[in-house]
C-alpha cells in the first residue's frame, strides 16, 4: 500500500555546472584532426540536413524528451485534411504567447478571479503568472526535484498543490508563496486535484493503478484505493460536491468512488477504444466527459441513481486529428474545449454537438486547456514551452463560424418530454425520428421509470450526436 509521509521543507535544488575539458595543445600531428572534432563536425552536418517529424510517429509517453526542433514556417506547412470548424485566418481570435518556462508545460489553471494563471511544467517549477501582461508573477520556491505532472488550485484561490514525478505533492499558499506542506509517496504520482470545497486532495497512481484521498488540513490519509484500475491512472477529480472522484486509466474504464461509503459507486469498461487521458465533470456533476487517444470525447451521464456497467453518452468526434489530452467544461456548460496531439485546441458547441472552431498555433501536443469562469479567454499548455491566452469573447461574430453553422443545416425541435428547444441535422438520414432532447433520452435510455423520472429535473446544455443519430 502506497502510504504518505510527512517531510519537512527542503533548501532549493542547487545546480553545479562543470567547465568544458579544455583542449590539449600540440597533442595532434600537423594537418590531422582528432576524432573529437571529427564528432562535432559530423554532428553539425547530420543537424544542418532538414529535419521532419510526423505526428503519427510521436510517442504520447515520452514527456521526457527534449522538445523538437522549431521549425520554419515555410516546413511547418504540410497539406491539411478539412475538417468542419477550421479556423482561418488565426487572427479571427486575438491571443497572447506566453513563454517562461523551459521545457514542456503540463498543466495550467486561471484564478483570483481570472486575473492569474497557474501552471507547472517538466522544467521542474510552478509559476504563477499575470494574465493581463503576462509576465511571471512568482515562482514556487521549494520546488519540486522532477518533472511537474499537474498543479490544482482551491476555488478560492488561497491555496496551491503540484505533483511531481519525485514521488510528492507539495502545497504552497497562493499569496505569499510559502510552502505549507510536502507529502512523499512510495510511488509515482501521475494526477492531483483539490477537492471543490478544500478539505481533499485526491492522488491518482502509476504503478498501483490506485487513488489516494487525503485531509488536505491535517495531512492525514482518508482512503487509499490499491488497484483501482488495472493499468496505470491517466487523471482523477472530485465532483462538485465533494463526495465522488471519478478515475479514468489506460485501461479504458471509467470509475468513480464514493469518499462517505468508500465505496465503488460506477464503473464504466471500455468507455472507449483507447486509453483515456483525462476527465472533467459539469458544474453539476450530473455528466462526465473523457477524452481520449482514440480520439473521440464522450460525454457520460453518471447521476447518482443510474448506477450500471455501462451509461449512456453521447460522442463528440471529428474535432482532433490525433490523440485528446485534455478537456474543460466552461461554467455554465454552455461549451467544451479539448486539447490534442495535433497541437490544436478544439472548442465545442455542447448544445449542437458540433466542434465550433479550432484554435492552432502551438509547435507541439497541447497538454492542457482551462476556461475563465467569464467565460471570455482559453488558456492552453504545451510542449512546446508556451502557453496561449486565446480571446473568444467575439466568437459567434467570426465570419467562418456563422458560415459552417448554416452550411450544417440545423433545424429547431420542441422536447414533448420536458418542453426544451433542441437541435437535429436536416440532412440527418436516420429512420429514428428523435422527438425527445438529448437530456431526456440519455435518461431515458435503459433505465427504469422510476430512476428516469427522477433523473429528469436537472437539465444542462448536453450536445446531440454528431450527426442527430448516435447514442452509445
Amino acid at each position: 500500500m502506497a502510504s504518505p509521509r510527512r517531510c519537512s521543507q527542503t533548501a532549493p535544488d542547487r545546480e553545479c555546472k562543470l567547465p568544458p575539458p579544455s583542449a590539449p595543445a600540440g597533442e595532434y600531428p600537423p594537418g590531422k584532426l582528432s576524432w573529437g572534432t571529427l564528432a562535432r563536425a559530423l554532428g553539425r552536418f547530420r543537424m544542418s540536413i532538414p529535419h521532419t517529424r510526423l505526428l503519427a510517429t510521436l510517442d504520447p509517453l515520452a514527456l521526457d524528451r527534449e522538445p523538437p526542433l522549431q521549425l520554419s514556417p515555410e516546413k511547418q506547412q504540410m497539406p491539411e485534411k478539412l475538417i468542419w470548424g477550421d479556423q482561418e485566418p488565426l487572427s479571427k481570435i486575438p491571443f497572447k504567447i506566453l513563454s517562461g518556462h523551459e521545457h514542456a508545460v503540463s498543466t495550467c489553471h486561471f484564478c483570483v478571479d481570472d486575473t492569474k494563471l497557474l501552471s507547472g511544467s517538466h522544467d521542474c517549477t510552478v509559476k504563477l503568472w499575470d494574465a493581463v501582461d503576462g509576465s511571471v508573477v512568482r515562482n514556487f520556491e521549494h520546488r519540486p526535484k522532477a518533472p511537474v505532472v499537474e498543479c490544482s488550485i482551491t476555488a478560492d484561490s488561497s491555496r496551491v498543490i503540484a505533483a511531481s514525478y519525485d514521488k510528492t505533492v507539495r502545497a504552497w499558499d497562493l499569496e505569499t508563496g510559502k510552502l505549507l506542506w510536502k507529502v512523499r509517496y512510495d510511488t509515482f504520482i501521475v494526477s492531483c486535484k483539490f477537492s471543490p470545497d478544500g478539505k481533499y486532495v485526491v492522488s491518482g497512481f502509476d504503478v498501483d493503478h490506485g487513488i489516494c484521498i487525503m485531509d488536505a488540513e491535517n495531512i492525514t490519509t482518508v482512503s487509499v484505493i490499491k488497484d483501482h484500475h488495472t493499468r496505470t491512472i491517466t487523471s482523477c477529480c472530485f465532483d462538485p460536491d465533494s463526495q465522488r472522484v471519478a478515475s479514468v486509466s489506460l485501461d479504458r474504464c471509467i470509475k468513480i468512488w464514493d469518499v462517505t461509503s468508500q465505496a465503488t459507486l460506477l464503473t464504466i469498461t471500455k468507455a472507449h477504444s483507447n486509453a483515456i487521458s483525462n476527465c472533467c465533470f459539469t458544474f453539476s456533476g450530473h455528466f462526465l466527459c473523457t477524452s481520449s487517444w482514440d480520439k473521440n470525447l464522450k460525454i457520460w451521464n453518471v447521476h447518482t441513481g443510474e448506477f450500471r456497467n455501462r451509461g449512456a453518452c453521447v460522442t463528440l468526434m471529428q474535432g482532433h486529428e490525433g490523440s485528446v489530452s485534455s478537456c474543460h467544461f466552461a461554467r455554465d456548460s454552455s461549451f467544451l474545449i479539448s486539447g490534442g496531439f495535433d497541437r490544436t485546441v478544439a472548442i465545442w458547441d455542447v448544445a449542437e454537438g458540433y466542434r465550433k472552431l479550432s484554435l492552432k498555433g502551438h509547435n507541439d501536443w497541447v497538454m492542457d486547456v482551462a476556461i475563465s469562469n467569464n467565460k471570455k479567454w482559453i488558456l492552453s499548455a504545451s510542449k512546446d514551452t508556451t502557453m496561449r491566452l486565446w480571446n473568444i469573447e467575439e466568437i459567434d461574430e467570426i465570419p467562418l463560424v456563422i458560415k459552417y453553422k448554416k452550411a450544417m443545416g440545423l433545424k429547431v425541435k420542441q422536447c414533448e418530454r420536458c418542453d426544451r428547444p433542441f437541435s437535429i441535422f436536416k440532412s440527418d438520414t436516420s429512420s429514428e425520428v428523435f422527438t425527445q432532447c438529448v437530456f431526456c433520452r440519455i435518461d431515458t435510455r435503459g433505465l427504469p421509470a422510476e430512476t428516469s423520472s427522477s433523473s429528469s429535473s436537472e437539465r444542462e446544455n448536453l450536445p446531440p450526436p454528431p450527426g442527430g443519430s448516435k447514442d452509445d
